[in-house]
């Protein structure tokens, strides 16, 4: 009895291997079409953010723009627009080299080195088309809906997410978006109004501070903080 238990188990070793194995092909294939096929990205979004115990602690809306570093780019990291609109507006733009992070109501702009700052976060996932493997474990996160799960791991121990998941339809656009802090918080964010494969005009991705607004460098260099002039 005992050694037929234990060939039983000895053979599912193998099988149980396979599944994994075919898991983490769909997961890849998934993503795939998400960093082949989509070069720009248009969409409305909501996000709802919540603690630990579930409870809604924030709304808020906007607009999201993706333009992906084309394969032949020297560059792989990407250049966004989030614009956030209600309740209170506020933007981060990323150029491909510096991520602009401005709040209008304090006046202030703070900006950092784009591949620092993106490394292992959500934003990198969407932004750059290379390297994703290197910053994340990826895995299979089952279907929803019509569309397939992506989760991913970020390798990094000290980061701001504990987890990410990505819902991707056929034609590998993003529909949803969800991110666990490391204490149990959540921050999900849904799409709509997309629109991919279209050209975005490049004044999207640039900022320019404007006259009086205090910039800060976020990576902590002399100087931190000094208030744009008009050139």
């Amino acid at each position: 009895m005992a050694s037929r238990l234990l060939s039983s188990l000895l053979l599912s070793i193998p099988l149980a291997f396979a599944s994994a194995a075919a898991q983490a092909d769909a997961a890849q294939d998934t993503l795939k079409r998400f960093v082949d096929g989509v070069q720009t990205f248009d969409a409305r979004f909501e996000q709802t953010q919540t603690d630990e115990r579930g409870k809604v602690i924030a709304r808020s809306s906007g607009r999201f723009l993706l333009s992906r570093p084309a394969a032949s780019a020297k560059s792989d990291v990407g250049r966004f627009r989030w614009a956030y609109e209600k309740p209170y507006e506020q933007l981060s733009i990323c150029d491909g080299e510096k991520l602009w992070a401005w709040d209008p109501d304090l006046d202030q702009v703070t900006v950092r080195n784009a591949r620092s700052a993106l490394s292992g976060t959500p934003a990198a996932l969407l932004s750059q088309r290379g390297g994703l493997s290197e910053a994340f474990v990826i895995k299979d996160g089952g279907s929803d809906g019509d569309a397939k799960v992506v989760r991913l791991l970020p390798k990094a121990k000290d980061g701001d997410f504990k987890s990410i998941e990505l819902s991707i339809d056929k034609s590998g656009a993003p529909l949803r978006m969800r991110f666990q802090d490391p204490i149990g918080g959540t921050s999900e964010v849904k799409f709509s109004n997309v629109a991919t494969n279209k050209p975005i005009d490049a004044a999207q991705f640039q900022f320019t501070p404007p006259e009086g607004t205090t910039i800060v460098n976020g990576d902590g260099a002399p100087n931190a903080a000094a208030p744009a002039s008009r050139q």
